[in-house]
């Protein structure tokens, strides 16, 4: 049987990771998307193959879109969002044209992941990407001062986030906002309070019923589409996966994603399973949402998180943190032999590892956020290794 397909995600040309390097972890294929092109914009079959070119050229392939991005006219069902939708379906035959086949997208409002520190130093020294519940709710309620915010925080981080924000420097105040408000990966937008509060002031009569509605009304139009050329869409869950401020969530436990992949019944509406994203909630049971919601599976994050008991959390070492790792791609492989014996669907599911430490060996060099290089090698190298030991383990029952 094949073993999961091992990629990597690589931001382009402006990557301090090079194909290269990549080619040397042991990687097969490319993560990738075209970044310098704005959201909603079409993507050209041009700019696509170059893309193809570049990576193959080094003797990789381009394995996975991440992401091909949703204009928040379609998120917000604004009277723009046909147009868009419309850009988005050509973009996706143009990718089927180039021979690409997985597309991950998310549908967070605004903003993508977030975290709160960038380098939360761990007892190693190495620097993880952490979220801190007081921090953000001391910039929910006394920065942003969102009306309300107050009421989405228990005492005990109200009281925190108090003396967190009396304790912080200027500094650290500034550095917590262009954390929080950073924009879409592989660009270096940050947006400033009044622009956020515009966005929030739209969100406003927008909640979590009517964001699925907007989710299915785009899955309507573009699944057909991405059914045609034989691409597979596969959803990410919201990170963190709860509602932060005052933004609505609809990707973030089994029953979300559940009804997502139930709007449009077919092989292409799929899964970005994200263990780092999903395991932020200690409710969320990753080992139980495989073995029901697998076939819907497209595209793998593996990544670790610790939990911490305020509901904060930071990204922890692949295979030593609050998520069951072992109990998790013990679940894939089930799930791939499943797919083995039916012989009816896509056996080399992709997968990454996603995020890693900072480490000393890659100081100086200038990563995106939580995508270092020996950090996110190790993780392979781990996770590799622990497929390995179960398909062994496997073989002698």
């Amino acid at each position: 049987m094949k073993k999961l397909l091992q990629t990597w995600r690589w931001f382009g040309p402006q990557d301090a990771v090079t194909l290269d390097e990549i080619k040397q972890t042991g990687a097969e294929g490319i993560v990738t998307a075209l970044h310098h092109i704005p959201c909603g914009d079409v993507w050209e079959k041009e700019e696509i193959k170059k893309r193809v070119d570049a990576i193959e050229e080094k003797g990789l392939k381009w394995s996975v879109v991440e992401s091909l991005n949703i204009h928040e006219s379609i998120k917000t069902g604004a009277v723009q969002r046909d147009e868009m939708i419309e850009k988005y379906c050509i973009s996706l035959k143009n990718l089927a044209a180039c021979g690409l086949k997985v597309v991950c997208y998310n549908f967070m409002p605004v903003l993508d992941w977030t975290r709160t520190h960038l380098k939360y130093t761990l007892k190693d020294s190495s620097e993880a990407l952490r979220y801190y519940a007081p921090a953000l709710a001391a910039f929910d309620m006394f920065m942003l001062k969102r009306e309300g915010a107050e009421k989405d925080f228990s005492k005990s981080v109200r009281d925190k986030a108090a003396i967190y924000f009396e304790e912080a420097s200027n500094s650290e105040k500034e550095r917590l906002q262009n954390t929080i408000m950073a924009g879409l990966p592989g660009t270096d937008e940050v947006f400033s309070i009044p622009e956020f509060q515009q966005f929030l002031n739209i969100y406003k009569k927008i909640d979590h019923a009517k964001l699925q509605e907007n989710l299915k009304y785009f899955l309507e139009r573009i699944i057909p589409t991405a059914e045609s050329v034989g691409i597979k869409m596969c959803i990410h869950p919201d990170d963190p996966p709860f509602s932060i401020l005052g933004l609505p969530r609809i990707a973030s436990n089994e029953n979300d994603l559940k009804a997502i992949v139930e709007m449009v019944d077919s092989p292409s509406n799929g899964i970005t399973f994200c263990t780092g994203s999903l395991g932020a909630n200690p409710k969320n049971d990753l080992p139980g949402m495989i073995a029901r919601l697998g076939k819907h599976i497209h595209f793998i994050h593996l990544r670790n998180v610790k939990w911490e008991d305020d509901g904060s959390f930071h990204e922890a070492d692949h295979l030593n943190g609050s998520v069951n790792m072992f109990a998790i791609m013990w679940g894939l492989i089930k799930e791939q032999a499943k797919r083995n014996a039916s012989a009816k669907a896509v056996v080399d599911i992709p997968m990454r590892p996603d995020h890693g430490h900072q480490f000393s060996f890659d100081a100086g060099r200038n990563f995106y956020p939580g995508y270092s290089a020996i950090g996110r090698m190790r993780g392979l190298a781990e996770l590799r290794g622990l497929e390995s030991g179960i398909r062994g383990m496997l073989s002698f029952t």
